[in-house]
């Protein structure tokens, strides 16, 4: 039986949700009536899409007798997590062709990294990278010669992107194929103590590399579980992945394999097969709660909060950060991967993974199990099974009935906590989102005096001059999607770090954001409305006392309210962040961007 709260939050949704839903899929029933329009172009227009095949698929492609499925790819050879999908499209060629269909590069989408990024001035175009993500893979999809599509994508803003594609052309079913996580560097608790040994200046630059370097080595995904494995984890968990695809690692057979499979699958899913799965119909209000309830079982990226937000949007679907608090207060924590915990995602599959995850998930009422998936329309089941090599031979059988190691991975019966690792935080400063999944319950409450900073930089040299040695919650204004992008404020979590563990009651407020790799320190981010839009979060001043408490789910200023309320908003000449490394182009975004609790879409 269905949790009776995740029953009536996902009929909210479905209510709330009906006028933009029902029109939603009035538009792609008529576009999938229409078809696909690769018989009905004129014959230079055919010509034109046919003319870089091989011979064989040219023959296919001009008689229209076999389906056609285009291959979206964020490949790169730059980023660790994109350069397996290099050798992706001859396999899928090669498995599609065996099929009895034909695969073409139907176009290519940028995977820009945010942890190269971090602290730069290129980290303000992260967000927006998502949408123009979406706006590329449509252009890829526009051609209209297309049964089916294959995306191939892993990273932060990368399969939202994708995502919002794929149900903006939801006609058409569509699979995600993952490249996998890197095989294990060094320790997770390794690499946090000497990023915190370099923040207190113990050890130099050369140190610190040798160590970042060591743990991020070789091909695949970073192996921490920010917004890239979060990513994996909910196309999963949301049925856009084969099961038990998301943490092989690449370059393996069953790598291979898996993605052998994916390119058979999606030929049985388009209309000219016998199980016609259109995204836009598969990804509904359940796969929606889903993948919300696998992100607060998790500890995943707070990015999702935005993310998962416009996804939705995308297929007619409105939920808001109410659904997540609401949810959150059922669904327990069950899993303990970096920064939540020491392990990595390589260490939480071979504990059993999503498998195992979903499975309890099943058990306990708290997953939609009749959602339908790219593997099958009739629900869940088929999730519980892992993937193996046998004889070399793919196939799927039940996982264990139990995690290999609880220190990483729970039953539902013996969770970490009984809630969410996510809260959704209200008062008089706005809305916001805290993870909580990796804070101590002793750290998760802080009412202390605010010190406000208008960038992280300023933050970081205050640090850095011995200014910070005190009890203080840090105010970080100007940092929502009007004002600058949105950047990831990640280098203020080593200098928060250490004053925290020197025994100061620290916390961060900000209206930008903190990522997947949100840790240790009460954090409050996407303040909403934001700095640039009016929000009060601006009017703050060095010495307000805020209380941050992210147990209860409080953000207050503790100041008398008139007297808060009559406080002119500051003048914040942002033109800085508009101008170089790219960022001159994005000024239309800027402006049409909405908050960050709508999805920070410039989509409508």
């Amino acid at each position: 039986m269905l949790n009776d709260k995740i029953a009536r939050v996902t009929d909210r949704i479905r209510e709330r949700s009906h006028p933009g839903r029902s029109a939603y899929l009035a538009r792609i029933e008529a576009a999938a009536k229409r078809g696909v329009h690769r018989s009905a172009v004129g014959c230079a227009n055919l010509a034109h899409a046919v003319a870089g095949c091989s011979p064989a698929d040219q023959a296919d492609l001009k008689r229209d007798d076999k389906p056609n499925i285009g291959i979206v790819t964020s490949f790169n050879d730059m980023l660790s997590a994109h350069q397996p999908f290099e050798r992706f499209p001859d396999i899928i060629k090669t498995a599609v062709r065996a099929a009895g269909g034909i695969a073409q590069v139907a176009g290519g989408v940028p995977a820009m990294c945010d942890g190269v990024t971090q602290g730069r001035e290129g980290m303000e175009l992260s967000l927006f990278s998502r949408d123009v993500i979406a706006m590329a893979t449509a252009i890829a999809l526009s051609h209209d010669v297309f049964d089916g599509a294959l995306l191939l994508g892993v990273c932060d803003k990368i399969v939202p992107g994708l995502v919002i594609a794929a149900l903006t052309f939801g006609h058409l079913p569509s699979i995600f194929v993952p490249a996998g996580p890197m095989p294990s560097g060094i320790s997770n608790t390794e690499k946090s103590r000497i990023r915190q040994l370099a923040a207190e200046g113990k050890i130099g630059r050369a140190e610190l590399l040798e160590a970042e370097a060591a743990s991020y080595h070789s091909p695949g995904t970073c192996t921490f579980y920010g917004t890239a494995n979060s990513n994996q984890m909910l196309m999963e968990i949301m049925g856009l992945h084969l099961p038990g695809a998301s943490f092989v690692n690449p370059n393996t057979r069953l790598r291979d394999a898996l993605t052998e499979a994916a390119s058979r699958r999606i030929l049985e899913i388009t209309a000219r097969g016998n199980e016609f799965t259109p995204a836009g119909e598969m990804i509904d209000e359940r796969a929606v709660v889903n993948g919300m309830v696998g992100l607060l079982a998790t500890g995943g990226s707070t990015n999702h909060t935005i993310h998962l937000v416009a996804m939705a949007r995308a297929a007619g679907i409105h939920i808001n950060w109410h659904d997540f608090s609401d949810l959150s207060d059922v669904v327990p924590s069950l899993t303990r991967i970096y920064p939540n915990g020491p392990a990595d995602v390589n260490q939480f599959q071979a504990a059993g993974g999503m498998p195992v995850l979903i499975g309890s998930l099943l058990d306990h009422g708290l997953l939609h199990g009749d959602a339908g998936t790219v593997w099958s329309r009739d629900g869940m089941a088929a999730y519980r099974d892992q993937p193996s090599l046998e004889d070399g031979v793919l196939r799927w059988k039940p996982a264990p009935a139990a995690s290999a190691d609880t220190a990483i991975l729970r039953d539902a019966t013996a969770p970490f906590s009984a809630d969410g690792g996510l809260k959704i935080m209200h008062g008089n400063l706005g809305e916001a989102v805290a993870k909580i999944s990796a804070v101590k319950p002793e750290h998760r409450i802080v009412e202390a005096p605010a010190l406000v900073f208008r960038s992280q930089e300023e933050l970081q040299a205050a640090f850095k001059a011995g200014d910070l040695h005190r009890d203080f919650i840090a105010v970080v204004t100007h940092q929502g999607p009007m004002a600058n992008g949105m950047p990831e404020l990640h280098k203020l979590t080593p200098p928060l770090g250490v004053l925290q563990d020197l025994g100061f009651k620290v916390g961060l407020v900000t209206d930008g954001r903190m990522s997947g790799a949100s840790g240790k320190i009460p954090a409050a981010i996407h303040v909403t409305p934001e700095c640039a839009r009016g929000g009060p979060l601006a009017k703050l001043r060095d010495g307000d006392m805020i209380r941050l408490d992210c147990t209860a789910g409080v953000l207050r200023v503790l100041v008398d309210e008139a007297e808060f309320a009559a406080r002119p908003l500051p003048e914040v000449d942002l033109a800085v962040n508009h101008h170089g490394i790219g960022r001159e182009l994005f000024g239309a975004f800027r402006a049409a961007v909405g908050g960050a609790d709508v999805g920070a879409s410039v989509f409508a």
